[in-house]
């Protein structure tokens, strides 16, 4: 198991702001309904629902909201969402995969195509870019948990694949067929996560100059703002000084 991954996992995280909350509990909500829909009630039996509330709580939302979602989904009350995949390259040839929970396929296609064509992307196929990621389960923890070493340790005996450690934080590896397993032994000696998820893993990290790069964030920047796309994954790759100059 190394310590550090030459080809990091880059997902695009934004910080939730106040102007953004209301939005960011919409998704986390959606997210939980779906998990308890699809799934067990319980969340010790319900792998994605356990991560859904632990991502909710990771964002202080309140335990009345997280409570009405899981209702919703296990009172059949909620509206029938679908998973949906979408995948391209933006500005710098940076493959991208978008991952969003719908309730009508063609808005929400539409939506991304546009945002991927105004954005100076290209929106592909399916599995037209997912060869660049590895489907993994990922558990995040702050940086505030404890050094590199104690987080390996307890990663090597939760039974994880890799560790990821940088000076925000901890990110923990495993099969997706694992990520329960894993997730509840870490819980027992590092305590909640910040998140817990199947995710997508670069595999390889395309180096973007500064004129790509705001173009790049931009794009990020509207599918964020889409109420049905949960997530984004990305395989850039950015020197920090040009980071530094673009305030992220």
């Amino acid at each position: 198991m190394a310590g550090h991954s030459k080809f990091k996992n880059i997902m695009f995280r934004k910080g939730a702001q106040d102007k953004k909350r209301a939005k960011l509990f919409s998704k986390l909500a959606k997210e939980i309904t779906v998990a308890a829909k699809l799934g067990m009630p319980d969340p010790d039996h319900n792998p994605r629902l356990r991560a859904a509330i632990s991502a909710a709580r990771s964002q202080s939302m309140p335990k009345d909201n997280i409570k009405r979602a899981m209702d919703k989904g296990i009172g059949g009350d909620g509206e029938n969402y679908e998973e949906a995949r979408y995948e391209g390259y933006g500005p710098g040839n940076v493959a991208l995969i978008v991952e969003a929970l719908t309730d009508n396929r063609n808005r929400t296609a539409g939506s991304v195509r546009t945002a991927f064509n105004k954005g100076g992307g290209t929106m592909g196929e399916t599995n037209s870019v997912a060869f660049n990621f590895d489907r993994v389960g990922q558990i995040a923890y702050p940086v505030e948990i404890g050094g590199e070493d104690k987080v390996m340790e307890a990663a090597i005996e939760a039974g994880a694949d890799d560790v990821e450690s940088s000076d925000v934080g901890h990110d923990i590896f495993c099969k997706p067929e694992d990520l329960n397993t894993v997730q509840k032994a870490l819980e027992d000696s590092l305590g909640e996560p910040e998140s817990a998820r199947l995710d997508w893993r670069a595999l390889n990290t395309v180096e973007v100059g500064e004129a790509d790069a705001m173009k790049l964030f931009n794009l990020l920047d509207v599918l964020d703002d889409d109420d049905d796309v949960q997530r984004v994954a990305a395989n850039y790759d950015i020197d920090d000084s040009i980071l530094a100059k673009l305030g992220n």
